[in-house]
């Protein structure tokens, strides 16, 4: 009985694949979205140069400036690498999710680009490594990047997106708190770079529905009757 679901399964995906890559209209908002995608990692990691070479001075911070701090920088990378693996499973087993799930990362990393470029504050002055010999790694989290927190914000998108599934929900909800709690710990971003992550992501959440109208139908389109 298990092989035999197993297999169902399989058929399923196999021609949910089928029918999804014969849709022209799908194959050009996956493309654009991934492209879009891909210019907001390149914004993010100009702003993020930007936002180190002009930093000011850093200031205090009512939780930071009392507690210690943790070396979380395993928990905060691996921990990110993780995350990004759970929504591209998601993404494989349901590929009509791929158009709006880019578009929406894009548009939070646009964002996010444009608000670090406009205040530098200097990061706090005791905070944990990054110590990564990963260039990726060190150019993901060892910058400038402060306001607001990624960390914090993408995973409690993906909750929007995904909110009317319970499990997805509320499993994004506790990565987005994890996540905010440990960059705390390890002093990496200041407390209102964490809480206003939420208040910033619901905004662009709202933003990327009247955006991206076309992406949202495709992933509202998926078989979620399948589970996961």
């Amino acid at each position: 009985m298990e092989q035999t679901h197993t297999l169902t399964r399989r058929a399923r995906l196999r021609h949910r694949y089928k029918t999804t890559l014969s849709d022209r209209h799908f194959r050009r908002t996956t493309l654009a979205s991934v492209l879009f995608f891909v210019a907001g990692v390149a914004a993010t990691s100009i702003a993020n140069v930007y936002a180190a070479a002009h930093a000011s001075n850093p200031v205090t911070d009512v939780i930071l400036s009392n507690t210690r701090v943790y070396n979380v920088d395993d928990i905060v990378v691996y921990g990110a690498f993780t995350f990004f693996a759970f929504i591209a499973m998601l993404c494989v087993l349901h590929p009509k999710r791929i158009p709006f799930i880019f578009s929406s990362v894009g548009l939070f990393l646009f964002i996010r680009a444009f608000f670090m470029s406009l205040t530098h504050l200097g990061v706090y002055p005791y905070r944990t490594a990054i110590d990564f010999h990963s260039r990726l790694a060190l150019a993901m989290f060892g910058g400038g990047d402060d306001f607001f927190s990624g960390h914090t914000g993408i995973p409690f998108l993906m909750a929007l997106l995904f909110w009317d599934d319970p499990l997805l929900r509320n499993t994004c909800i506790i990565a987005s708190a994890f996540a905010g709690a440990v960059v705390l710990l390890g002093h990496l971003h200041y407390t209102i770079d964490v809480a206003s992550a939420f208040f910033i992501t619901y905004a662009i959440y709202h933003l990327a529905l009247k955006f991206f109208p076309k992406e949202y139908a495709l992933f509202k389109r998926d078989e979620t009757t399948e589970g996961i």
